[in-house]
């Protein structure tokens, strides 16, 4: 074994949210290494629309919202419901901030500005309509230079070859700024085609790692410490089907290389664990070319179930109804998994399908059967195996939720999300516009359109994710601990690889790239010998 002699202060694994941590230690001295698996940056950052939810901090304060952290931290205490996770929450409320006034010192990072994302419990008490969502500005390709190429591409682009153009977005953005940000500060140093193997122990301290690095294996030391930014392991078919079956990550939009290395790497040196049955799940719409895509809600058109019952509110915050339709799947003896997308040429002609925009037309939907087409609802009912009747009765009831303008089993466009979020244009290329559907005189509610136009259409939806969120437990300086609670002394982690402190729910836009920023901060704090 080679091993490497230019020991650093401090060694991140993995180069998506852990990159800002990395350039938080590099800014205050501290020799720092980022080593990424991949031959490029980002992970599953990179797909996002690097959405950070950080009540209080400056770009609402900028926007005018009077941002009332106390009322957010109620909230929080409200949709997690538990007490086990409050400090952690507290970690978190008071580390953005604190953060965001950090990085936008930092001419790379610019100025965040608040997109209204409404939060995603509306009932829940101090849940705004406005949400607590900061976004990272564009970002022109020509600024990044030779560096352009280091970037992980859009999901669009690796899957659909879909042109940037450009300037870089949301996640692109993000770590094309914090990548730039990390290196000019003269102590970053990045290794791609690096993987974690194991981590170093030394009389019961983490003192560094041992990575395949080009296929060679080097010992690399840390002298404050070792930072776990690996992502989840949703790409790992074993460690899925052990903990979350019969989801196996095949219909996963997490980084194609996260395999939960650190996460096993943590488990072999003590570490505790929790909620390694939880994911960031989302419904998935599965494309011609067999896998899914996030589908952040259903304008129109009806989800069905394996009876041919329509089974939740399909507009409903993404994480909590494709978390509906794993729990329904496991509880009712129906199978939801898939779930089947009904809607009608009306539909069709308002909103098509598919996105992005370089998806494939209708004519390839329907030649690849991703997309199917009959003249009835009773051929439909036979094209997906469900029983005509039920499904005749479905569509007969929500017909009339459509004419009242009413769902009054499910409450589709009730809600700021509902009506925010679920429009009657296409998807837009920016998540912050807001195109809110527009009522009729014959349709009250623009959400709720009638399935009586034939020929009548059908579509699958799958449950997605975009990452596990169970992992290594970790203290409000996302120290790494052991299942008595103590921490292993120089191991840090954060994002997925760290169990998540919103426990089973997603609060808000932003809550996963925002914890990884956030305990990604502290973690560095905490090595720096800063922390409060």
């Amino acid at each position: 074994m080679s091993i490497n002699e230019d020991a650093y202060d401090v060694v991140v694994v993995g180069s998506g949210g852990g990159l800002v941590g990395a350039y938080v230690a590099a800014s205050r001295g501290l020799r720092t290494l980022v080593v990424e698996k991949t031959d490029r940056v980002g992970g599953t950052v990179a797909y996002s629309g690097a959405g950070l939810w950080f009540p209080g901090s400056a770009p609402l304060r900028r926007a005018g919202l009077g941002d009332d952290v106390e009322e957010v931290r109620a909230y929080l205490r409200s949709v997690v419901d538990d007490p086990s996770r409050e400090a952690l929450q507290d970690a978190y409320l008071a580390a953005g901030p604190r953060l965001i006034d950090e990085l936008e010192q930092n001419s790379w990072f610019q100025t965040f500005v608040h997109g209204p994302v409404p939060d995603y419990y509306a009932s829940a008490p101090g849940s705004s309509p406005t949400g607590h969502t900061v976004f990272p500005p564009p970002l022109e390709v020509a600024e990044l230079a030779e560096r352009r190429a280091l970037v992980r591409g859009s999901l669009p682009t690796e899957r659909f070859r879909f042109d940037e153009g450009p300037m870089l977005s949301g996640g692109r953005s993000l770590i094309g700024r914090a990548l730039s940000a990390f290196l000019e500060t003269g102590n970053g140093e990045l290794r791609l085609n690096t993987a974690l193997e194991s981590l170093v122990v030394e009389d019961g301290r983490v003192v560094g790692v041992e990575v395949l690095s080009d296929g060679e294996r080097v010992r690399i030391r840390a002298g404050r410490g070792v930072l776990l930014a690996a992502g989840g392991f949703e790409r790992d078919r074993e460690l899925r089907e052990k903990h979350q079956a019969p989801l196996t990550g095949e219909w996963s939009e997490g980084a194609p290389a996260n395999t939960g290395d650190a996460l096993r790497a943590g488990i072999a040196v003590g570490a505790d664990t929790d909620l390694l049955d939880e994911a960031w799940f989302v419904p998935g719409l599965v494309h011609p070319d067999g896998l899914p895509v996030f589908h952040t809600g259903t304008r129109g058109g009806i989800w069905v179930n394996g009876a041919g019952e329509r089974f939740v509110n399909e507009t409903r915050p993404y994480d909590q109804a494709a978390h509906e339709i794993v729990r329904l799947h496991h509880t009712t003896g129906v199978s939801h998994i898939p779930a089947h997308w009904i809607f009608d040429q009306r539909q069709m002609d308002r909103d098509g399908i598919g996105f992005p925009p370089a998806t494939p037309g209708a004519e390839q939907w329907l030649e690849s059967g991703a997309l199917k087409k009959a003249d009835s609802l009773e051929e439909l009912a036979r094209l997906i195996d469900v029983p005509f009747d039920a499904l005749k009765r479905t569509v007969e009831e929500f017909n009339g939720y459509a004419k009242s303008g009413v769902d009054a089993r499910f409450h589709r466009g009730e809600t700021p999300w509902d009506q925010m979020f679920h429009h009657i244009v296409p998807f837009p290329a920016d998540p912050r516009q807001n195109f809110p559907a527009k009522p009729s005189p014959e349709w009250p509610n623009p959400l709720l359109l009638p399935i009586d136009e034939p020929p009548y259409y059908v579509a699958t939806i799958v449950p997605s994710d975009i990452g596990t969120k169970g992992g290594l437990r970790i203290d409000t300086h996302a120290r790494v601990l052991r299942p008595d609670g103590r921490p292993i002394e120089g191991l840090y982690a954060t994002g997925n690889t760290a169990a998540a402190m919103s426990g089973r729910v997603y609060p808000g836009a932003g809550t996963p790239i925002g914890s990884s920023l956030a305990f990604g901060y502290l973690a560095v704090l905490d090595m720096a010998g800063s922390a409060d």
